[in-house]
């Protein structure tokens, strides 16, 4: 029976036909690897996912974590099997998949750990955001902290006996983090440490995994500002600090000390991710008193005020990881819905009304393969957004040259925003028209696709509004480096079609299994394709061109949302166009299951390029007229 978390054929296509991850193994980092340890690492997640996290994802959603009053504090109750699921995730090793064999790690390349990481999200985003909060703080901990803090905090993580949280917002603040009040004295007793060690008050809130005894420990990332000479904190996001505060102090042996001050003030309840905690915590509330003193406990991460560029570890690899499990939500909720399809008879052709024959399978109607399709060219779109960016991360650490490294970050650094937003978009929609292919079942909480919607509406907010990022994205990276970052991603999208024009031709993709009218027919469109693409690029070259000479930020950036979007599904439209030219290659030679795949992401390229690209000509056209309609509605009007 195929799965309904994730499709491994398309995986393996796009880690292997597509991204050549076996390519890697000839550097020195992952010379000990080659198909078959990735492959027996994808097999693992998989199992693990399918029977220890998938099965629970519906229970979790309906008995969600809740608090209960504890001794001194609230605690949290969570249902038993999601410890089941995490201690076997941390007993195969999966918590330092990408970290060094000297760390006991598996030493996988990025693009290969993601896709490890993609059935766990996909099989249960609630359950995995426990772990996956927890690596990312162990990496921001590893780039930034001390050998000390790695020794008491980032082995311990590594080896699921500690787990990690990112405190950045704040009741009143949001996502304004410049207008955090979360203040961090120097600790009077620390001795000799007291440049590093400082006492921490404040709340914290939304925090995702911010208390529970799912393990010994919790280590807190916490952004909060130390007083300049005046007592009073520097404002505005120059002031802030980056400290770790764990939730039990640690010693030198590595034995756990005493409570510190960090409580559970209550949960938040959303929509989705009902099974991991989300937390308002108290810091420096006086409910334990660690050594004596008020306050919670923390150790400065870096040098004072650098806190929001160090968290920035945390945040960017965080936003990878949004767009992935955006991704891989969309992606679970087409295969149930595609299942749901083949299998659900319903009505009879418009031509063939006769009540006497047996009902179609939905799959049959049209209008279901429609959405079905559209489904299918936004999730896997998206996976191959995520796995490209993951694969310039391996080539940003690895590549062989400083010039490639320096280029494969200047294209990660642009393609952030949009890897995480793009999927955070439109895969939801994708769970949308899962729903609406479900007909009225859909919308009922029998079936999995309405709690796949809910989990994943979360994820325009994740790390990031949709209009942070867009602000980001033509704000910042476009013209970052005197337009560098941007000049790069133009230079790849050009090279594909360059690429396409020189290699498509009838002769060299006919043969018996891909006749010649066939092969001109799909080199044709691959080549419309490739012409649809540089007229879009150049379009959004135009369009910028044109916003940044406006001469007035606030009219250059006020539709910078539209500008995220036309980008967005231009990128995602050059994704489809390099797994169509790899498919397209691949057809003549395919066994009739693989020809069948290989189809399907040839049309699905073609429901892209004739059905989402040409979205993007309009948009564009409102962002060269420097439209001022938003910008010019005032408060009272509404």
């Amino acid at each position: 029976m195929q799965s309904t978390i994730l499709s491994r054929r398309d995986i393996e296509f796009m880690l292997y036909e597509w991204l050549d991850a076996e390519a890697l193994t000839r550097r020195p980092r992952f010379q000990d690897h080659n198909r078959e340890t990735f492959d027996a690492a994808i097999d693992t997640a998989e199992q693990i996912a399918t029977e220890l996290f998938a099965p629970h994802n519906k229970k979790s959603d309906q008995q969600e974590p809740h608090a209960v009053p504890g001794e001194h504090c609230l605690d949290v109750k969570i249902i038993p099997e999601v410890k089941t699921a995490l201690d076997a995730f941390c007993a195969a090793g999966l918590m330092a998949a990408g970290q060094d064999f000297e760390r006991d790690g598996m030493q996988l390349p990025t693009v290969v750990e993601k896709s490890l990481v993609a059935y766990f999200t996909a099989a249960n985003v609630s359950t995995t955001s426990y772990l996956f909060l927890t690596i990312g703080n162990a990496n921001t901990l590893l780039k930034c902290g001390t050998p000390d803090m790695v020794k008491r905090y980032v082995d311990p993580m590594f080896a699921g006996k500690f787990f990690g949280t990112m405190c950045l917002s704040e009741p009143q603040a949001g996502s304004s983090l410049s207008d955090i009040v979360t203040r961090a004295e120097p600790d009077p007793v620390a001795g000799v440490d007291g440049e590093r060690r400082f006492r921490l008050s404040g709340n914290k809130m939304w925090i995702s995994a911010g208390e529970h005894e799912l393990a010994g420990n919790i280590v807190h990332l916490v952004l909060a500002k130390i007083p300049g000479e005046d007592g009073k904190p520097i404002p505005g996001v120059k002031g802030i600090s980056l400290f770790v505060v764990p939730k039990f102090l640690v010693n030198d042996d590595g034995t756990l000390g005493e409570r510190n001050d960090v409580v559970l003030a209550g949960l938040n309840h959303k929509m989705g991710n009902r099974g991991t905690t989300n937390c308002l915590l108290n810091f420096g509330e006086g409910k334990f008193r660690p050594e004596g003193q008020a306050g919670a406990i923390g150790y400065l991460v870096g040098k004072p005020h650098q806190g929001l560029a160090n968290m920035f570890h945390m945040m960017n690899e965080a936003r990878i990881g949004v767009g992935l499990g955006a991704a891989v939500l969309g992606y679970t909720g087409y295969l149930h819905a595609l299942d749901y399809a083949r299998n659900r008879p319903q009505g009879r052709h418009p031509a063939q009304k006769d009540p006497a024959k047996p009902q179609l399978p939905i799959i049959e109607h049209t209008d279901v393969r429609r959405m079905l399709l559209a489904q299918k060219a936004y999730v896997e779109g998206g996976l191959g957004l995520v796995l490209f960016s993951s694969r310039l991360v391996d080539e940003q650490q690895t590549a062989e040259t400083p010039e490639a490294r320096e280029h494969a970050g200047r294209l990660l650094d642009f393609l952030t925003p949009i890897t995480k937003s793009w999927p955070a978009q439109w895969c939801v929609e994708a769970n949308s028209l899962a729903i609406q292919v479900h007909g009225g079942y859909g919308y009922t909480r029998e079936y999995n696709v309405e709690q796949f919607y809910r989990d994943n509406r979360l994820n325009p907010i994740h790390e990031g509004t949709h209009g942070i990022h867009g602000l980001d994205l033509l704000g910042r990276k476009a013209a970052m480096l005197e337009g560098a970052l941007f000049k790069s991603i133009g230079a790849e999208i050009n090279k594909t079609v360059r690429q396409l024009r020189g290699s498509v031709a009838v002769p060299s993709t006919a043969s018996a299994a891909l006749p010649a009218a066939v092969a001109a027919t799909v080199a044709g469109e691959l080549l419309a394709h490739a012409a649809a693409l540089e007229t879009a690029w150049q379009g959004v070259e135009q369009v910028t061109q044109t916003l940044y000479a406006a001469g007035d930020m606030n009219k250059t950036l006020a539709n910078a949302s539209v500008y995220l979007e036309a980008v967005g599904h231009v990128v995602v439209a050059w994704i489809w166009l390099q797994q169509a030219m790899v498919a397209a290659a691949a057809l003549a030679s395919a066994s009739a299951a693989d020809a069948d795949f290989y189809r399907g992401k040839l049309q699905a390229c073609r429901y892209f390029f004739h059905w989402e690209l040409p979205k993007v000509e309009q948009q564009l056209a409102l962002l060269a007229s420097i439209d001022t309609t938003t910008l010019d509605m005032q408060d009272a009007w509404f």
